[in-house]
């Protein structure tokens, strides 16, 4: 759990309204972070300065419903998030066993992206990134979260970064998550979905992220 789902659970925690299990993790994440136990605690004062001006009025039934209901999709989404970055660290993983990373070994992004074609029913964004320090080395087809995606398979230095991305406009681009010792990134760009997993440095993997979006490459010679 990060700062940022923090802002989103702070006033329900402050309410309990929270399951044991959120409970739980916010406890432990104000346990080790200054910033959020300080806005805790300014939550709370401005709480009970309200009360004692006399100016809470419970809320009318219709709209506690719509605030539970939109607090509900949030939960939902914030619990999918989490559930599609620990399949892909477990992805990540799995490739880095002997005979599992690669299906196609090349550096050369026209040779890697056709030997997609047929093989997924979109067209990948394959880059070459070696000059800003990124080897593309491969691809492999995989399965991330119930569906068939491409991966793509980058080295920086001693690290493996896998790629995965299939077609989806998901959520807006999210902070970097580190799960097992692995970091995280997701955006969205072009029609596709892209969930990045390495153990490089958590600043490594967002310059990779923005060369990324940044290189032109090999993304829109094939159309399926």
């Amino acid at each position: 759990m990060n700062c940022q789902d923090m802002r989103l659970l702070l006033h329900a925690y402050l309410d309990d309204e929270l399951g044991a299990a959120d409970s739980l993790a916010v406890a432990r994440h104000l346990a080790g972070c200054a910033d959020c136990t300080q806005r805790l605690r300014a939550y709370t004062r401005l709480r009970d300065d309200v009360r004692a001006a006399g100016l809470y009025r419970p809320a009318p039934s219709a709209l506690r419903a719509r605030i539970a209901a939109r607090w509900q999709t949030v939960q939902l989404r914030r619990q999918g998030s989490e559930a599609l970055v620990a399949d892909a660290v477990s992805d990540h993983v799995r490739s880095l066993l002997p005979g599992h990373l690669i299906d196609v070994r090349t550096s050369n992004e026209h040779t890697v992206k056709p030997w997609f074609d047929g093989r997924v029913d979109f067209s990948p964004q394959v880059k070459d990134l070696s000059a800003q320090g990124f080897e593309l080395v491969g691809g492999r087809l995989d399965v991330l979260d119930g569906k068939q995606v491409a991966a793509l398979v980058y080295k920086r230095h001693l690290h493996t970064i896998n790629l995965f991305q299939w077609p989806g406009n998901g959520t807006a681009a999210s902070p970097p998550r580190t799960r097992d010792g692995y970091h995280v990134l997701e955006w969205n760009d072009a029609g596709l979905h892209f969930v990045a997993v390495s153990s490089v440095a958590e600043s490594d993997l967002q310059v990779f992220e923005r060369a990324f979006r940044a290189e032109p490459g090999a993304a829109s010679e094939t159309a399926h």
